[in-house]
């Protein structure tokens, strides 16, 4: 084995220490970013038509029905603050879920599913970006020096909010 190739191996034995996480990785105008894979529930093409709800907010492009389920989508790029765009024959779906709540994230395309660790991960408040650090739990460096922002689910949609909503009008 060559010295070259050594350090290469070596390089990536130091960076794959701690905690492992899997990712899904997906792009929202030109830049990548993830979600835990255990949030993910599927990835489905976008319909011909996504049902628009009227007096909804901007990010929230409407409903789809799958497979007898009604779910929200919500556009990422207008949810983080940036410029939507035309959806394209990659565009994607990301179904989610947390706890009982069930809803479709519009992407760009997605790119991968891929292992990260802890050592790999730096914090969101050392990125600098427009987009509020308190949606991110960190970005993800990895080999050949590709960033991958990696997002908070539970604080971008306030999660824990509509769960403690949903359970107030249940007890009542």
């Amino acid at each position: 084995m060559e010295v070259a190739e050594k350090r290469n191996v070596a390089a990536e034995e130091i960076e794959e220490t701690g905690e492992e996480h899997i990712i899904l990785v997906f792009s929202l105008d030109g830049e990548e970013f993830a979600l835990g894979v255990n949030e993910v529930k599927e990835i489905v093409r976008v319909p011909p038509v996504i049902t628009r709800v009227p007096n909804a907010p901007a990010y929230i492009r409407g409903v789809i029905n799958l497979r007898g389920t009604i779910v929200p989508v919500f556009d990422m790029e207008l949810k983080m603050g940036l410029t939507s765009k035309e959806l394209t024959e990659d565009s994607r779906i990301v179904v989610v879920s947390w706890g009982d709540i069930q809803f479709g994230l519009l992407v760009d395309s997605v790119r991968e599913v891929c292992t990260v660790y802890d050592s790999q991960i730096e914090q969101g408040s050392q990125l600098n970006t427009s987009m509020e650090r308190k949606y991110l739990l960190g970005v993800v460096k990895q080999n050949g020096g590709r960033l991958v922002v990696l997002l908070d689910l539970v604080t971008l949609f306030d999660l824990d909010e509509v769960i403690a909503e949903e359970t107030e009008e249940v007890a009542g």
